[in-house]
Parts: structure tokens; sequence; C-alpha cells
């Protein structure tokens, strides 16, 4: 057996691990870990219940035991529970990037009542991110990590509101800011274009912070109309490491979405 294990993710080189399969198994999910994983360049994907932890095991032990995909963390924790994934390549969206449509940029403009906000509703953001969604990886304890990661400063949401802050949450995008980077782990939307809307807003309150990347994490057509690109697992993890960690200071203030239909100049 050569069952490779690794007792934190600063030990893990992802640099090392397939571009199309988890780069590791492990079960924890506590703030911390959870944090070293994203400042590693890698994001969970829980196993929402005993049947797809049981897949896990299934289509990925040969790799595990041949020591192919590494386990992380403590040995008692049962390491099929969380698979651990870092795709190359990666898809990422400068901050300066984002696209929006013509006739989409003009109907925001005639959208008086939407606004935008920064961590006004953390929770809220990721529990409509999950509502209704297949698989449920947005697990509980996964969320109350998440909850303490926003508390520590660390996990950020933007809000797309109509009629203001106590009208209607009709958007948002959640994740996990390292350094000048930002990993986006869920969007939703109540109104059409309200998720592209809440992207938009999220890249430009990082910029004015000096953020300079969004990641997107997994590749799908509706992230690629915003104006990501794929560049190299290996271009994006050194991108990782490169950026001093510390806490960049994300604009809180609620503003117009309109603004965003606007040139970048005039925002």
């Amino acid at each position: 057996m050569v069952v490779s294990r690794c007792p934190c993710w600063e030990a893990l080189d992802v640099l090392e691990a397939a571009p199309d399969a988890p780069v590791a198994f492990g079960a924890d999910l506590r703030p911390a870990g959870l944090l070293a994983a994203y400042r590693a360049g890698v994001y969970p994907f829980p196993a929402s219940d005993d049947y797809a932890r049981a897949i896990n095991e299934v289509v990925f032990a040969d790799q595990v035991q041949e020591g192919r995909i590494r386990l992380v963390g403590e040995e008692s924790a049962d390491p099929y529970a969380v698979s651990w994934w870092s795709p190359d390549p990666r898809p990422v969206l400068p901050v300066s990037a984002p696209h929006l449509s013509r006739s989409f940029a003009r109907r925001l403009r005639n959208r008086l009542s939407w606004s935008t906000s920064l961590d006004r509703r953390f929770e809220a953001v990721v529990r409509e991110c999950r509502a209704g969604r297949v698989p449920l990886w947005l697990t509980d304890e996964l969320i109350a990590s998440l909850v303490r990661l926003h508390e520590l400063g660390h996990a950020h949401s933007v809000e797309v509101w109509e009629d203001g802050e106590d009208g209607d949450l009709i958007g948002g995008v959640f994740g996990i800011q390292v350094g000048s980077v930002f990993s986006m782990d869920s969007m939703f939307f109540h109104r059409p274009g309200a998720s592209k809307v809440a992207v938009a807003d999220l890249a430009a309150r990082f910029a004015q912070a000096g953020g300079e990347l969004l990641d997107a994490q997994r590749d799908n057509p509706h992230i690629r109309g915003l104006g990501c690109v794929l560049i190299p697992r290996e271009q994006y993890v050194r991108h990782l490491r490169r950026t001093p960690h510390d806490t960049l200071p994300i604009p809180t203030a609620t503003l117009p979405a309109r603004r965003l239909a606007q040139p970048t100049g005039s925002r």
C-alpha cells in the first residue's frame, strides 16, 4: 500500500496532481484548514450524503491506494467525506475584465431600483446559493466554517437588492479572499442578470481595494460569458504563492447597480 498522507495543506504540492481529478481527500472543514486550502489553490466539494461519500471511495480508492491522490489531515478522519479540487486549467477573471453585453447594460441603466452592497447578508447569500442545488455540496458543516471565516474577515459576499436593503435580495456571490485573489464559490439570482451584476460589482470593489484576480473555480458557459479566461493551474498557484495573505479592505458602501453599466472611467 502506497497511500500518501500530508499533515496539512502546506505540505501538499498541488502542481503534481492530476488536472481533472481530486487533488486530495480529507474531512477537515474547520475554518483554519479551509483557509489554508484556498491559499494552496484548492477548494472543497463535500459529499452530500453517505451515497455520495461511497461513490468517492468506489471511483477514486485505487488512485488513493497508489498514492496518486493524497490524503490530507488527521489519520482518524474519514478520507472520502470531502474531495478537494484544483482544476487545470483554471478559469479566472481579471478585475478589469467583467463583460456586460450592450443589451444587458442598456437594461441595467434603466433599473433604478437595483443596488449592491458588500457583506450585509453573508449567510443569507450562502444559503440562497445552496437552495435547490444538486448535489448539495454546501453542507451545514461547510456553511458554519464559511460564516466563521466571514466573521474573521476572510470570506465576503456581494448582495444585489431590488428597492434597497429593505427590499428583496435578488442576487449575490460569495467566496474567500486570499491577498489579491478572490475565489468565488457560488452565485445565485432571482432576477435575470442579477448574478452578473454581483460579479461585476465584486470586481469593481475588489479592484478599488487593490485586488487583481477573481477565481471562478469551475469552467462553464456562464462565467465565460462574463469574460473569464483559462490559465494553467501552475500560473494560478504561483500567483497565490506570490501574493501577501493580508486582507484587503474591500469597500462596503451600498451603491446603485446602474453604475456598472457605465464606462469604467465614469463609475
